[in-house]
């Protein structure tokens, strides 16, 4: 993918060569997207996908400071480094801290409510593959409807959670969703979240070709199809109005379906669910933004 027009105006890079991320990794390109964004800062990565990628001892990919908190904590670590910072005398340095959908949606779901409660000064970005990849590609609650995974060999049965509108319940001054297909979008998303003070999140979908079961040269794809399918819809929440900011080209979701093998085992009468559960999520995302 070539990044070259943006480096003029985002001329650092956080993640440096050498980095332990499989090829075709979304997880990698969207750490490199964020700090490359972010400029200087502290990186807080959390054990899992994250972890492994840039922090493997006595290694680090990483061009910035990093602290390797435990896998719940990412959120309330990254609050304890911003007081301390603060408590120094060196005002305001972005700390941000990295987790998955398992450190997010599930495990370290009470530890991000209580710091967005308290709207600790970091941001959060949240960096969803829809499943444990690292431990062996099981279902998280991020895992959507019918997905395959190891622990869902006949597709799970759940709901994915609107991680969202969880976030935005606590009224933090920023939220937004990003893809690594818009690259663009994703950085002026970092950007503006630098220029807020509290708890901001960010929500960044970055397939898998592993766990997704498809070839690494179609991550891209599979992210732009993710966005233009309504299936990751790129909108953002500035101080509890949403926004809109990429209207998609509404193209079946069969598309983005046909290129994953998670999903080969389904019966035309499931994706026709699929279809309308993301049809009537994308109606009541438009009312939101309304």
């Amino acid at each position: 993918m070539d990044w070259s027009y943006l480096s003029e105006k985002f001329p650092e890079e956080g993640l440096r060569p050498g980095h332990f991320a499989c090829p075709g990794c979304g997880m990698a390109l969207a750490i490199r997207l964020v700090l490359k964004a972010v400029g200087r800062c502290i990186v807080v990565a959390i054990p899992g996908c994250n972890a492994v990628i840039g922090n493997t001892f006595p290694y680090s990919a990483f061009h910035y400071p990093a602290f390797h908190s435990a896998f719940e904590i990412a959120a309330p670590t990254a609050g304890g480094i911003s007081r301390g910072l603060k408590l120094k005398g060196m005002g305001y340095v972005p700390v941000v801290a990295f987790a998955g959908d398992g450190g997010t949606f599930d495990i370290g779901l009470q530890a991000l409510s209580g710091a967005c409660d308290r709207n600790e000064d970091l941001i959060y970005v949240c960096l969803d593959n829809e499943a444990y990849m690292n431990t062996g590609i099981q279902s998280s609650s991020s895992t959507p409807p019918f997905a395959w995974t190891m622990t869902t060999p006949l597709g799970r049965s759940g709901v994915k959670k609107r991680i969202m509108e969880i976030v935005a319940a606590h009224r933090i001054p920023y939220a937004a969703t990003a893809s690594i297909g818009f690259p663009s979008d994703l950085m002026e998303k970092v950007k503006k979240a630098t220029e807020f003070r509290g708890t901001r999140f960010l929500y960044i979908l970055t397939p898998c070709p592993t766990g997704w079961r498809m070839p690494e040269h179609l991550t891209i794809k599979a992210a732009l199809l993710a966005v233009h399918c309504k299936v990751h819809p790129l909108y953002e929440i500035v101080e509890g109005n949403y926004r809109l900011n990429v209207m998609p080209l509404g193209l079946p979701i069969r598309d983005y379906l046909s290129i994953q093998g998670r999903y080969r085992h389904l019966k035309e009468d499931q994706v026709e669910v699929l279809q309308q559960e993301i049809d009537r999520d994308w109606d009541r995302l438009l009312r939101l933004c309304q």
